[in-house]
């Protein structure tokens, strides 16, 4: 039940988030399931393996891969997709606690989530720079697989044009 509950929520931020930034309404149902499978699979990682940060890269590396899944099906930019769904992986609980020891005057504690929001941030920037690696890598040998399948019955006829079959009779 609680897991309906944050997957409930999570998709209720992202639709929010998309709505704030004016995302076209034939995008939204699409960017809150992104969002919601970033945020499961950062779950997943978190409880299982721990560590934010690799949980964090992970979530936005699935963003990525379903934000241009997403973005393909519906013939829209990508952006579309990935910016509401980061919305909850954003530190935004570090950074309060940032702001927050700042005006205590404790610089130790300020600093340490700062570092937080800092590894959290780069994660994030990796996890979508690793999907972008991974779907342009993937286009890249779809397209020079078909050049060179080309190629080969290029080759393949040129070689046996002049070829005639002969058959032998009983």
């Amino acid at each position: 039940m609680h897991l309906l509950i944050v997957i409930l929520g999570v998709y209720v931020a992202t639709l929010g988030f998309a709505i704030l930034i004016n995302v076209s309404p034939k995008a939204l149902n699409l960017g809150g399931l992104v969002g919601v499978a970033g945020y499961l699979v950062y779950l997943a990682y978190f409880t299982f393996i721990g560590g934010y940060v690799g949980a964090n890269v992970f979530g936005a590396f699935t963003i990525g891969i379903c934000g241009m899944l997403a973005a393909k099906y519906k013939k829209m930019p990508v952006i579309i997709f990935n910016i509401p769904a980061l919305v909850p992986l954003v530190p935004g609980g570090q950074a309060y606690q940032v702001m927050k020891y700042v005006a205590m005057n404790r610089p130790h504690l300020a600093f340490f989530y700062l570092m937080q929001v800092l590894m959290i941030a780069g994660a994030l920037a990796m996890g979508f720079l690793l999907s972008e690696l991974v779907i342009q890598l993937y286009n890249y040998l779809k397209r020079n697989l078909k050049k060179e399948e080309k190629a080969h019955k290029r080759f393949f006829f040129f070689w046996f044009k002049d070829v005639k079959i002969i058959r032998v009779q009983n």
